[in-house]
């Protein structure tokens, strides 16, 4: 039979020992592990600081000096001659001739081309004739009224011998309307002398224009026409040639945006440049800013006329051209870089440089000290901003009061900056 007999508390006591002292080893090793944990974490964390690189944050300043400032407003346009002249044709019919070419120079009244003149020739002939045979219906209509008043005359004069019983009035009466008749026929033969002269008047002006001439004293630019072209002016008189009166004097008209129109006025200087001479600056002046507008795919622009001097005949019709103009010139003025007006601080000043400080301050760090809020600035009338000065190391703002300004450097009109002050233009992390 089994022992069912209770074990004797010497064995109980025994074996609870034992396992306490199982437990305590098992305690003391983890905690042993647990301390070199800890201890080659904080070696790591050491070496960390010690290897890493000091990250510190530098401010590049510039100078505040005092120069010149030149305001200009850009544009682009297209060359033109100041009086540009085209010369087409009234008639129609074939070109027999063409008298000038590309680049020719020419004078007032000089032939261009030649048309066909045989029918024009015909034409005046028969006008000629026309009218000789008008005039000759007039020398009859005035024969007539000789007769017509002789036969009056007569009638008259029969009646006063007869007493007045040899000639009835009757007779009187037609012979005077008869007189009449060879007036009126008289005043028509007249009259169709006059219209015959007008026909060949006419005629002989068109046979004039079959030589066309030119209008001015220019240069051709173009030439549209050929011998042996049929030109058909029925409806539109077709352009033949393109002469400019004088190219040694031109204009350049650019579109100047909405945005900069309101400080272009007639008399400013200005420069530009074709991309025939990239490296050649040509000087003209505005004489006109139109105030139609000008929109093109929700570009608003308007047309400005600069004068331009080319007497070396060096600039052609049709070049495109960037052109600069003058809008504002100061002299003397105390200057700053825009990016000093476009420089803004971060939001802690320190932010990029490593805090060097005990183990427990890295392990333990406080939390982030909250700066109160701070309204924006309002803006003022008088463009006051903020620009940022270093005193001993730290930022200082300096508020000022800005003028005219050319895209890189700006006009200071009012605040505390002197000449030879620096002011910040930019943050630059220096690792070290």
């Amino acid at each position: 039979m089994n022992d069912l007999r209770p074990a004797p508390d010497s064995e109980i006591t025994e074996t609870l020992a034992l396992d306490k002292k199982s437990g305590h080893r098992r305690l003391v090793v983890f905690g042993l592990v647990l301390l070199l944990l800890i201890l080659a974490g904080v070696g790591f964390w050491i070496w960390r600081d010690r290897n890493m690189p000091d990250v510190r944050t530098r401010y590049k300043t510039e100078v505040v000096k005092r120069g010149a400032l030149t305001v200009t407003v850009s544009a682009t346009g297209n060359l033109a001659p100041i009086n540009q002249v085209e010369v087409g044709s009234e008639l129609s019919g074939i070109v027999e001739k063409v008298v000038v070419d590309f680049n020719d120079r020419v004078k007032i009244g000089q032939p261009l081309a030649i048309l066909d003149t045989s029918k024009l020739k015909a034409k005046v002939l028969q006008s000629k004739a026309s009218l000789a045979s008008a005039r000759a219906r007039v020398l009859s209509a005035q024969a007539t009224v000789e007769e017509a008043r002789n036969q009056e005359q007569r009638l008259r004069r029969f009646r006063e011998i007869s007493g007045d019983k040899a000639v009835s009035q009757n007779d009187i009466d037609a012979a005077v309307a008869a007189m009449h008749r060879a007036l009126a026929d008289k005043a028509m033969a007249e009259a169709s002398v006059q219209l015959a002269q007008a026909t060949l008047e006419e005629d002989e002006t068109d046979l004039s224009k079959a030589v066309i001439v030119s209008p001015v004293n220019g240069i051709v630019l173009t030439r549209d026409v050929e011998p042996g072209q049929t030109v058909a002016a029925s409806l539109q008189a077709p352009v033949l040639f393109t002469l400019a009166e004088d190219l040694a004097r031109m204009e350049l008209i650019v579109d100047v945006d909405e945005a900069d129109v309101g400080a272009v006025k007639e008399g400013q200087p200005a420069q530009f440049t074709v991309d025939a001479y990239p490296n050649r600056r040509f000087p003209a002046h505005i004489t006109q800013v139109r105030y139609g507008a000008n929109a093109l795919e929700g570009v608003v622009t308007y047309a400005t006329v600069l004068n331009v001097d080319n007497s070396d005949l060096t600039l052609r019709p049709g070049m495109t051209a960037t052109a600069s103009i003058t809008v504002h010139q100061i002299d003397d003025a105390l200057l700053i870089p825009n990016a000093a007006l476009r420089f803004s601080p971060p939001t802690d000043q320190r932010a990029g440089t490593r805090q060097r400080g005990s183990l427990i301050q890295k392990l333990l760090p406080r939390p982030p000290h909250r700066r109160p809020s701070r309204r924006p600035a309002r803006k003022t009338e008088q463009k006051q901003n903020r620009v940022w000065t270093l005193q001993g190391g730290q930022l200082t703002p300096v508020m000022i009061t800005i003028g005219a300004t050319d895209g890189s450097k700006t006009v200071v009109t009012g605040g505390n900056l002197q000449t030879d002050n620096r002011v910040v233009v930019e943050q630059v992390r220096v690792t070290r």
